[in-house]
């Protein structure tokens, strides 16, 4: 199966898992596993589906570098526990698009490579709007519930290294070695943290080997009542 092929085929799926109340999916994965890229495609599949699609990253939402940093620089522990703005992720955006909710959110709310604050407008979500938010760290215990459909893409932390060293070590003030110890230090020993602590292999809905990333294929599919967002991850 081609990639293209296999995102038209989750696309259909999520459309048809759809109701009026929209659908919640988190793209979730180890540090470059191809998160950004796989939910960028999938949404540009949706809204040709003709599905209204809300696009965010976890990353907009990421604590100030005090923070996130003050366990120290290599911590895993600090990187699991401290780089996101959970209560901001969950009340400015995933709160608002679930059951109940005022449907009104924001996708932004700090900008990590300014290490400052963002003020962005409110949004209101159309009905039946699917929100395809990609991060780390997505299916642990502090955002139980307010998922309705989690897909992880499997990529072992040898090729997710080899991507790192293309895409970040270009970056200003960022260098081989550097990229390769703070993998090797902190961001790899935190994804095993989170193995450990919200096993997201096992509570995914669909797992995908994203590995080649002409040929992704899915590894696991989770069957679930269709409908919308009356079922959330588990």
């Amino acid at each position: 199966m081609t990639r293209s092929e296999l995102l038209d085929g989750v696309a259909r799926d999520l459309a048809a898992r759809t109701s009026e109340l929209g659908l919640r999916v988190g793209v979730n994965g180890v540090d470059a596993a191809g998160k950004t890229t796989f939910a960028d495609e999938l949404a540009e599949c949706m809204t040709a589906l003709g599905c209204p699609v809300v696009r965010a990253s976890v990353d907009d939402f990421a604590r100030p570098r005090n923070e996130r940093y003050a366990r120290g620089r290599y911590s895993p522990e600090g990187y699991y526990r401290d780089t996101t703005d959970l209560e901001a992720l969950s009340a400015r955006l995933l709160q608002p698009l679930g059951p109940g909710g005022s449907r009104r959110y924001v996708t932004r709310v700090f900008d990590v490579w300014d290490d400052r604050p963002v003020e962005e407008p409110e949004r209101t979500a159309p009905e039946g709007a699917v929100l395809l938010l990609d991060g780390i760290f997505l299916l642990r215990s502090e955002l139980r519930g307010l998922l309705d459909y989690a897909i992880f893409l499997d990529v072992d932390f040898g090729t997710c290294l080899e991507r790192a060293l293309v895409r970040d070590s270009g970056r200003v003030g960022v260098d081989e070695a550097e990229t390769r110890a703070i993998y090797a230090r902190r961001y790899f020993p935190a994804q095993s943290l989170y193995f450990d602590n919200a096993r997201p292999l096992e509570r995914a809905d669909l797992v995908i080997d994203n590995r080649d990333l002409a040929a992704p294929r899915v590894t696991r599919e989770r069957a679930g009542r269709r409908g919308g967002s009356g079922s959330p991850a588990q």
